[in-house]
């Protein structure tokens, strides 16, 4: 099973990639298949690639259900 979750843009590189904070982890991720992102911004991930935006307030909500269930 895949699994799909929101990440925070950290820094922008050459077009079309950037860097993602994924759990505290700085990773190289894809923007290709997003227009208009900015540092800051959060995005689902998938596989390395960006899918969609993301608002910040659903962003946190997910992750916030992510800490949830590590915790059990």
């Amino acid at each position: 099973m895949c699994l799909a979750m929101p990440v925070q843009i950290t820094a922008l590189k050459d077009h079309p990639l950037a860097i993602a904070n994924i759990g505290g982890i700085e990773k190289e991720i894809s923007l290709a298949l997003v227009d208009d992102v900015h540092v800051g911004d959060y995005v689902i991930l998938h596989v390395g690639y960006a899918l969609t935006k993301l608002d910040e307030t659903e962003a946190q909500k997910t992750l916030a259900l992510f800490k949830e269930m590590s915790e059990l």
